[in-house]
């Protein structure tokens, strides 16, 4: 088995457009496990100026408008559904 790259977790979401959970990268990526991501991902870091150079052109600035990311993680003992 390979180490996933940043390239892998881009070519994921970009094409997983509902669905960006470690599980779901695994199951649909030959050769990647699901821990072995979430071990990439860990160690991994992008800083911000990074992810706005690469997504600034696709953002419509607007007055009304807002960008938010949001990486919560619910604790799976308390959360009774996990989409």
């Amino acid at each position: 088995m390979r180490q996933p790259t940043r390239l892998d977790d881009c070519q994921y979401l970009l094409s997983s457009p509902l669905n960006y959970t470690l599980t779901h990268f695994a199951d649909h990526s030959e050769g990647f496990s699901h821990d072995r991501i979430n071990r990439y991902l860990a160690g991994e870091r992008i800083p911000p100026r990074l992810v706005w150079e690469h997504v600034k052109d696709h953002i419509a600035l607007t007055p009304e408008g807002y960008v938010i990311f949001d990486d919560t993680v619910l604790d799976k003992r308390h959360a009774r559904k996990i989409a």
